[in-house]
């Protein structure tokens, strides 16, 4: 007997195929001028994407699945739910996402003004299309829809028996929130060619908390209100706005 697969798995395992084939093809875009030189001696670019891209599908494939069965069991609503409209999984989202990308720019510039580093830098177009699409997708398995499910899951379901779930999940989110912004420090330290963390100035350290804080709390509350697709929708605009628009000035 063949078990049909559902539309939300089908929309789900697409999206981690499109990440994998976008993460094997950005081996071949232009990267951002920060990340140190490719060693002499290394395999050839097909070799390393069809090995990024083999990798992504295993881990981010799995890890997400795992966050999609426990998510059902949460109660979230599924990729592709009839009890969500289009406007509350796509263009709520976008919106928001729009209006987070600029606030990104606005607080950037404001920021600026409390270290001597300098801006950020940004990909070059159109990396900074492939790396978008790359961090909405990727980002959004890892920090929303595997470790919050997994963590409420773990913490609600095992520990306190189904008490407090609404809690729970913003406990679990905070977290998320946290490792997400903590996640970025590596990047910004080849960015800015700081050898430790403590020479990160305060400032900078307040708005990368701040700005990764907030946009990783708004996906929460559309992938725990609208499903993940709503949670993805806000981070890829968020990032048009803020990597591939403002990037190109």
């Amino acid at each position: 007997m063949v078990t049909k697969i559902s539309r939300s798995t089908q929309i789900y395992w697409a999206l981690v195929v499109l990440l994998s084939v976008l993460t094997g093809v950005n081996v071949f875009l232009p990267q951002v001028s920060f990340l140190p030189a490719v060693p002499q001696g290394t395999p050839p670019k097909l070799v390393i994407a069809l090995a990024n891209g083999i990798a992504t599908l295993i881990i981010y494939g799995g890890l997400g699945f795992i966050g999609l069965k426990l998510s059902f069991l949460l109660a979230i609503p599924t990729l592709w739910d009839s009890r969500v409209s289009h406007r509350q999984r796509f263009v709520i989202p976008a919106l928001a996402g729009i209006i987070l990308g600029a606030f990104f720019i606005v607080a950037d510039l404001m920021f600026q003004q409390f270290h001597d580093l300098g801006a950020f830098s940004h990909p070059s177009f159109p990396t900074s299309v492939v790396v978008s699409i790359n961090a909405a997708i990727g980002e959004e398995i890892i920090f929303r829809l595997f470790l919050i499910p997994f963590g409420a899951w773990l913490i609600s379901k095992i520990l306190l028996k189904g008490v407090a779930k609404t809690n729970i999940f913003w406990f679990v989110s905070t977290i998320s929130a946290v490792t997400f912004a903590l996640a970025h420090l590596p990047a910004v330290m080849l960015m800015f060619n700081l050898q430790a963390i403590h020479e990160i100035p305060i400032a900078l350290m307040i708005e990368i908390i701040l700005l990764n804080g907030i946009v990783s709390f708004l996906a929460a509350y559309y992938f725990k209100s609208f499903g993940f697709l709503a949670a993805v929708s806000l981070h890829f605009w968020t990032d048009v706005v803020w990597h591939i628009i403002w990037g190109v000035f």
